[in-house]
């Protein structure tokens, strides 16, 4: 059998990759907990929060182990929740070894991100799709594909660049709307605004609204706030970018209406 502190360790790296890949709290916190259950440890305690891990086990006993686990907000990758998930039921049914389990954790983590080029794709089939859905044409489509394309690559150099997701955003949607306006002003037929709303979809911090409301109707307060207030400020962030470029080629066009 193995010693406190290498199960609760396990328990806890797996809370890990769940909370840092997009699993949603309790979630995070049910699955420690069933895993410290499994493996007979005794007076566990977890508390999760949405960017760290708490955890003891064996308080009253000699080899009580703590650990406290910071976990930086990080993209979702479903994949990876999927078969850390599947993981964690294989341990709660008694068939996964300690030393097993750390094989496939490591395996878990190792499961890749697709390629840059496909989800630029996907961004920009994203992009097309949201703006028919919201009143464009093909030539809007297809304009909001192209700049959806472009904006997934500058998201992925700016992250690889370590830049701010909030400096991201703010230059993600200027770009988006200063290139739907000179597509306007060179006559091409196409509505601006369809663009953009199609383009900007993309930044849009759905995923942190929803997870909030969420963990706010679950009780998990502080949790609730963070992505709360995370999604916030990315929207802000948003609307910042599409009002400085709004109001930077009104002013340069002398105050005129666009069309």
């Amino acid at each position: 059998m193995s010693d406190s502190k290498e199960i609760l360790t396990l328990a806890v790296e797996i809370g890990d990759v769940l909370l840092r890949n997009g699993g949603e709290i309790y979630r995070v916190e049910d699955t420690i907990l069933h895993i410290l259950d499994a493996y007979g440890l005794a007076e566990y305690d977890v508390y999760v929060l949405s960017n760290g891990i708490f955890a003891s086990a064996n308080e009253q006993k000699e080899d009580a182990c703590s650990i406290v686990r910071h976990v930086p907000l990080g993209d979702v990758h479903l994949g990876r929740i999927a078969a850390v998930n599947q993981l964690s039921r294989e341990i709660s049914a008694g068939t996964c070894s300690v030393s097993n389990a750390w094989e496939r954790l490591n395996a878990c983590k190792a499961i890749p991100v697709q390629s840059p080029f496909v989800q630029e794709i996907c961004c920009g089939i994203g992009c097309a799709c949201f703006c028919s859905i919201f009143g464009g044409g093909p030539p809007d489509a297809f304009f909001s594909f192209v700049l959806g394309f472009f904006l997934q690559y500058l998201r992925l150099h700016q992250q690889a660049h370590g830049t701010s997701k909030f400096l991201t955003n703010i230059i993600g949607s200027a770009f988006l709307t200063a290139s739907s306006l000179t597509l306007m002003r060179l006559g091409l037929p196409v509505l601006h605004d369809k663009i953009v709303i199609g383009s900007i979809v993309p930044l849009l911090p759905g995923i942190a609204l929803t997870t909030s409301i969420r963990d706010l109707f679950g009780g998990d307060y502080l949790s609730g706030a963070i992505h709360l207030l995370d999604a916030l400020l990315t929207a802000m962030c948003i609307a910042l970018g599409v009002g400085m470029v709004m109001i930077g080629y009104r002013d340069l066009m002398g105050g005129a209406i666009l069309p």
